[in-house]
């Protein structure tokens, strides 16, 4: 009997493989000897608090950063990424969470911007041809639209569905998803990961940028945890737990239930609205808000949630009903709710929320320079210790009062946006998705902080797409469905399957 020889298992060829990468900034070491690798058909999970480097690693990833330090092989062979246009050649796209489109331009143009079709006459474009071919691109992935339409015409998911377009145009086989169901709605989330399954099957290699576990533990075939710069772990997601990867992320044990002590007896009615309805399309929307507690305002992405804050701090025209405030009926501009003490954080916190290119100190204090500054002269010392003091107490990470706020993560600029309100005194604040875009870590400062406020005095309106979020912090709800309110719950009938049954239609 002859002996037999031992069958060799070879591991699989990384498509993709980024070895010792390290990145640094003034002052700042981005990416310390990460090494990551990514394999054809897999969906691998990048997580990490804001801060931890993802970005980082996906800018060197697609050439946008040149690293200082590491090497890169692409099916096992050395290669060079020192520009986008290296990427391109390999097939990495990124679809970063602030879209690269051009708004009046068509879904076609977009998808083919800069690699059009010649027309016939030299300086044209076959019109023809340049329509066909993203007819077939928009066919692959499932998206039934005519490519002719303007990109300004289009909802969120549905740009994101173009850009998407445009990676299969370039023929892209490694695909970087940052935070893609940040602004969806359940129903295209579902669609989106049915997407993402039909590009698996096809070979294409995802990397996906997620703060929610459920997506974690729903898509990813692998994970990878960044901390500081540094690559903690991979693991699999059948060996890990969420609190395990919270705890690899941030260092520390984080409480995700967001435990607070809720309000059994509310103060008096701050805000009371009446009847209240808007250009925007929301009608006959009644609520109150007390002293002390948080109300939580949910439904569907697209019920009215946003154009009810708006309304009633002042930014969009009302067409009838009334807005009491502090007892005391209100009407007229943001600036008018502000002096009466309405705050309102905005979902996007970085178009409407900050002056990105300012200081940390002048954002914190502009909200507040009337309240500061009664006579009118500005006093930049004076301003400094306002800042410096809000900086304290919420805890804001930042070198400096100076920095530039657009440099800061997006739970700190959160935290900014929050402070130049406390400055100006507020009564009531509006929460308008206030953890869009913020790791865990950061989540349960921003909770807790909210919870001082009502603590305090105050009182909270809280929108957010996360039911959990909604069900963990809030004294009591209303949800709201196509621009009206579909019911009002209680404390103790504060679930999520209570407010997904109001929202949703026909419910």
């Amino acid at each position: 009997m002859s002996d037999a020889l031992p069958i060799e298992v070879t591991a699989p060829t990384p498509l993709l493989e980024l070895r010792g990468i390290s990145k640094e900034f003034p002052g700042v070491k981005a990416l310390d000897d990460v090494s990551f690798a990514v394999y054809p058909g897999e969906v691998h999970m990048l997580l990490g608090e804001n801060g931890a480097g993802k970005s980082s690693l996906m800018k060197v990833l697609c050439g946008a950063y040149r690293a200082d330090a590491g090497e890169f092989y692409y099916n096992g062979a050395p290669v060079a990424i020192s520009s986008t246009a290296d990427a391109q050649k390999l097939g990495i796209a990124v679809i970063f969470q602030e879209f690269s489109l051009v708004p009046h331009l068509d879904i076609a143009q977009n998808i083919f911007l800069g690699r059009e079709p010649k027309g016939r006459i030299p300086g044209t474009i076959d019109r023809r041809r340049i329509l066909a071919d993203a007819r077939r691109v928009l066919d692959t992935i499932g998206f039934d639209i005519d490519p002719a339409t303007t990109v300004d015409k289009l909802g969120v998911a549905q740009q994101q569905m173009v850009e998407i377009a445009k990676a299969i145009s370039q023929n892209a086989r490694i695909l970087v998803m940052d935070e893609p169901t940040a602004a969806l709605s359940d129903r295209e989330t579902e669609l989106l990961f049915a997407l993402i399954g039909r590009l698996k099957a096809d070979g294409v290699s995802i990397v996906y940028i997620s703060h929610r576990m459920a997506e974690v533990f729903a898509l990813g075939d692998r994970i990878t945890v960044l901390r500081d710069g540094r690559r903690i772990d991979g693991v699999r997601p059948a060996d890990v737990t969420p609190d395990q990867l919270v705890r690899m992320m941030v260092g520390r044990n984080v409480d995700m239930t967001y435990p607070r002590h809720f309000a059994d007896k509310p103060g008096e009615v701050l805000l009371e609205v009446k009847g209240l309805s808007a250009s925007t399309g929301i009608s006959d929307i009644n609520i109150e808000v007390r002293r002390g507690e948080i109300v939580g305002l949910c439904g569907l992405v697209g019920s009215g949630r946003s154009e009810v804050a708006r309304a009633i701090f002042g930014a969009d025209p009302v067409t009838s009903g009334e807005i009491i405030f502090d007892g005391k009926s209100m009407s007229g501009e943001p600036d008018l709710a502000a002096r009466r003490g309405i705050a309102l954080i905005p979902e996007s916190r970085k178009s409407e929320g900050l002056a990105l290119l300012r200081s940390v100190s002048d954002n914190l204090v502009v909200s507040a320079l009337k309240k500061l500054f009664p006579s009118g002269l500005f006093d930049q010392r004076s301003a400094q210790r306002a800042a410096d003091g809000l900086i304290r107490q919420l805890r804001i990470a930042t070198p400096s009062a100076r920095q530039t706020v657009g440099l800061l993560s997006g739970g700190n600029q959160q935290k900014v946006v929050i402070g130049k309100w406390l400055a100006a005194g507020s009564k009531l604040f509006i929460f308008d998705e206030p953890t869009r875009g913020i790791d865990i870590g950061a989540k349960s400062e921003i909770f807790a902080l909210i919870d001082r406020l009502v603590a305090d005095g105050a009182a909270a309106l809280m929108i957010s797409s996360e039911q959990v979020e909604i069900c963990h912090v809030c004294d009591r709800a209303y949800v709201m469905r196509e621009g009206r309110i579909a019911g009002h719950l209680t404390r103790n009938e504060l679930t999520e399957e209570n407010i997904v049954r109001l929202g949703m239609h026909h419910a």
